[in-house]
């Protein structure tokens, strides 16, 4: 395991704090963000939770990891050679601090540096033909002398194929179960190599998790928000790869796709990609002379680090205020500054109000920031 980069640290109360409200159910990177927000700190949030919750509508209160379930977490991340990176601490990607509701906490395994290398992500499907993962290979290899991390999802196939096109100049496998619980269990081995290669394997799920299919959307969004852009080699028309490529071009990362046969079902989604104005790509050169003028540009959007001032003082919603933002949500999802509009409510009570729904269970977050009732 490498020693983490020189630079702000989160303290080891907070790393436990922040493990704790994290792995909290119905707190997820949206909550937990707007919880530090408003109570300081991760501290102060856990012992106001029970309260959001009542003051939510929850039907019972949910259970807070206690410190000795945080602390085992954390022990058994050391014993696998792993830890957890804070967003803002010098080891979290970078990329990942301007996408929307980043994870507060990753668990990594390997070396940090490969995060501030410009990344390029190629992805695509399980069931790849011997020309698709020939590509991917080649691909990932190439781009790889050029100076990019690659970012895949550690799946058959095409995944696979590009971790191990750039084993040797830096690669970042994001899992979609916990840290210990690669998938497919066949690639345990290429993560061992990977760690060990100078690349990365992270999840900001927790240890022991079993990937679930929910899960697999999530992994996706986050190879695609660690990238600049992300490169289709194969993919069938119903494919984790084009929600890959959707979750890319909702973030402004470019998007790219490698042409293949119209007989062949496995490039029907790549080619329906082209179609829709992806950068078609033959070879490296195509991508990185896209890439290459992005590759210098700052990230505007860092979260910081440092938790922010409390604001435990202002008043809490009052129960007429909690009515009326009730009576504007439903199943379709609507804009938050449309809420408050409708309600003429300040921002802070309407946020209170949906922080208080989302962790009793009663919202739905949505791109773009917008919200629903759960039906």
């Amino acid at each position: 395991m490498s020693k983490p980069a020189a630079g702000p640290r989160l303290s080891d109360r907070q790393r436990l704090s922040w493990l704790r409200l994290i792995r909290t159910p119905n707190v997820g990177p949206a909550s937990f963000r707007e919880l530090i927000n408003r109570f300081g700190s991760a501290e102060a949030a856990l012992e106001m939770l029970p309260e959001l919750m009542i003051s939510g509508g929850a039907s019972r209160i949910l259970r807070i990891p206690t410190v000795a379930e945080a602390e085992a977490e954390l022990d058994a991340a050391r014993r696998a050679g792993g830890r957890f990176v804070g967003i803002g601490e010098a080891d979290y990607p970078l990329l990942l601090k301007a996408m929307d509701n980043p994870p507060p906490l990753l668990a990594v395994k390997g070396e940090g540096a490969v995060f501030r290398l410009p990344a390029v992500a190629v992805v695509g499907a399980r069931n790849a033909s011997l020309a698709g993962v020939k590509m991917a290979r080649m691909l990932a290899a190439d781009l790889g002398r050029d100076g990019y991390a690659i970012v895949s999802g550690l799946a058959r196939g095409i995944d696979t194929a590009a971790h191990q096109g750039s084993l040797s100049t830096g690669t970042i496998g994001v899992l979609a179960g916990g840290l210990d619980m690669p998938y497919p269990p066949e690639n345990a081995a290429l993560c061992i190599e990977i760690a060990e290669r100078g690349g990365a394997v992270v999840s900001e799920m927790p240890f022991g998790w079993q990937p679930r299919a929910q899960d697999f959307p999530r992994r996706n969004r986050l190879v695609a928000g660690m990238a600049l852009g992300l490169v289709v080699v194969e993919a069938a028309q119903r494919s984790g790869s084009l929600i890959s490529a959707r979750l890319a071009g909702e973030m402004g990362r470019l998007v790219f796709a490698v042409p293949g046969s119209p007989l062949d079902p496995r490039a029907a989604g790549s080619n329906g990609l082209l179609k829709d104005g992806a950068t078609l790509v033959t070879e490296a050169a195509d991508v990185s002379s896209a890439i290459a003028p992005l590759a210098g540009a700052r990230v505007s959007r860092i979260a910081p680090l440092a938790e922010p001032p409390d604001l435990s003082a202002m008043p809490p919603p009052r129960e007429d205020d909690r009515a009326g933002v009730l009576e504007a949500l439903g199943p379709t999802p609507v804009a938050v500054d449309e809420v408050i509009r409708h309600t003429g409510l300040g921002a802070a009570q309407v946020s209170m109000v949906l922080l208080e729904l989302d962790l009793a269970g009663r919202l739905e977050r949505h791109a773009g920031g917008n919200v629903s009732l759960v039906s």
